[in-house]
């Protein structure tokens, strides 16, 4: 076993609780999904949202599906001008297997964040 880290985003359509709670769902069922993990594999994950964002907290979604034994902490993204709005941004810390491929998770709209990223998409 090792340690390992992925990324991934999601956009939200409104800065709306219930938007966020569904946004911060999704992408983190998707990023577990898509590496086949539990909660129980996780070992902390960072949440940052955008400015236009402070409805509520990524974290409290992702206590809400079942990561509430696992540390989460929110932060403010960097507000570089131009940058795309209303994102919600993770970094993802796990334990798997040495010969574990991680796979990004990058949503909707936020696949234009990382083009580069071809699981992403």
């Amino acid at each position: 076993m090792r340690v390992f880290a992925i990324r991934g985003a999601t956009v939200v359509e409104a800065n709306d609780a219930e938007m966020i709670s569904a946004a911060t769902a999704e992408l983190i069922e998707q990023l577990l999904l898509r590496n086949q993990l539990t909660a129980a594999d996780l070992i902390s994950c960072i949440f940052t949202a955008t400015e236009d964002l402070d409805a509520d907290f990524p974290a409290a979604a992702a206590r809400e599906i079942g990561l509430d034994q696992v540390p989460l902490i929110c932060a403010r993204e960097m507000p570089v001008p131009g940058a795309m709005e209303r994102v919600i941004r993770v970094l993802v810390h796990y334990n798997a297997a040495d010969d574990h491929v991680a796979e990004h998770v990058y949503l909707g709209k936020a696949q234009q964040l990382r083009p580069d990223l071809g699981s992403a998409q």
